[in-house]
């Protein structure tokens, strides 16, 4: 039995995989192009986009925008598949993001770390109801989507075509408190029955599908085929996407991936205020022992940054991982990270899914 086939508006996707748009440089136009040529959503990540531009230290805002556009052109000029961006909500510049992103013309725009509620000055009301340009949330919990779907229907008239549920198992930064991570009581099956029950409440009042995608800890094919049968129509996966080829990071960030064991993922406390998942090396343990590093920051990406009591800058962090400087930076992942063991090409991973997804679902039947 092959992936199935999903829709998300009137997207059609081969295969019910999103690639996770991983920010400051891990997936930009080399990978987004190359999973949305077999069949699924390639996804840049929009975060601090514009690190390799030449004005970045004066002009930062600019050269995301400039970063951003340059990026979607060139994976369009790669791909006549689905392209996609995925924009943290708390980015200072989280509106001009977005409104390059339309401009651009890009498929969907995956809206986490915050709630997608208001709609930029910039678009207005009747415009954004008649984009063509998917805005799709990502929650962690019934209340982000009940309020999302609640306010998008009161005061547009319209709701999402899709949400993306992500769960404890992710990497990066996540929508749970530490405790009920650590305590492993929250489940993502659990999570995603109770949010269909809301989906399904606003399909029939709007008298449409909406698309539920599962994210976090997701790995195998057999994994996706379980998720669905749990309810999700597909699935968004970032960390089985490091280890391919096409992934924008440096080699040295991959081969953290590659070299990792199990006990080496761990959680971590974000400057901006929430629990992430990330590899454990010697910068993170020199965090952990109370060393405080120099925080230079030109432009603050996050609105909820405090640069004056943070003890470093992660938007630096990461961005020296990206480019392979791990003695001063980390590399995000999810908690089967330690499982990517070589590196492919994304058709091999996407192929190597369908087989476990195949065999899986034969044993089923």
């Amino acid at each position: 039995m092959k992936l199935p086939q999903i829709k998300i508006g009137e997207l059609n996707l081969n295969i019910p995989i999103i690639q996770g748009g991983m920010s400051v440089g891990i997936s930009m136009s080399g990978l987004a192009s190359a999973v949305a040529n077999e069949g699924g959503i390639g996804v840049i990540g929009a975060a601090g986009i514009g690190f390799h531009d030449e004005n970045f230290e004066s002009d930062p805002y600019g050269a995301n925008i400039r970063s951003l556009k340059n990026e979607i052109r060139i994976a369009r000029s790669k791909s006549n598949g689905i392209i996609g961006v995925n924009i943290m909500k708390v980015l200072s510049d989280f509106d001009n993001l977005l409104m390059a992103s339309i401009q651009e013309k890009v498929d969907a725009v995956f809206v986490g770390a915050g709630l997608p509620l208001r709609v930029p000055d910039t678009i207005g009301i009747d415009k954004f109801r008649e984009l063509k340009t998917k805005i799709i949330p990502i929650v962690s919990s019934t209340i982000a989507v009940e309020r999302i779907f609640e306010f998008w229907s009161a005061n547009y008239n319209i709701v999402p075509d899709a949400v993306v549920v992500e769960g404890p198992l992710a990497g990066g930064h996540l929508g749970f408190k530490k405790n009920d991570i650590e305590s492993g009581n929250v489940i993502l099956a659990n999570i995603i029955k109770d949010i269909k029950a809301i989906l399904d409440k606003f399909a029939k009042k709007f008298k449409k599908a909406i698309t539920l995608i599962a994210a976090g800890g997701i790995f195998t094919g057999e994994d996706i085929a379980k998720i669905i049968e749990n309810g999700a129509d597909g699935v968004q996966m970032g960390t089985r996407f490091v280890g391919t080829f096409e992934c924008d990071a440096s080699d040295e960030f991959k081969n953290m991936y590659l070299n990792s064991k199990k006990e080496d993922i761990i959680l971590i406390n974000s400057p901006v205020g929430l629990p992430g998942r990330a590899i454990r090396n010697e910068y993170l343990d020199s965090l952990e022992s109370g060393v405080h590093h120099d925080v230079h920051c030109n432009w603050k990406c996050l609105r909820t940054c405090k640069m004056n009591k943070a003890q470093y800058c992660i938007g630096q962090a990461l961005l020296n991982a990206k480019l392979g400087i791990l003695d001063k930076g980390f590399a995000f992942a999810g908690s089967n990270a330690y499982k990517v063991n070589k590196l492919v090409s994304v058709k091999e991973l996407i192929e190597t899914l369908q087989m476990e997804y195949s065999a899986y679902m034969s044993k089923q039947h």
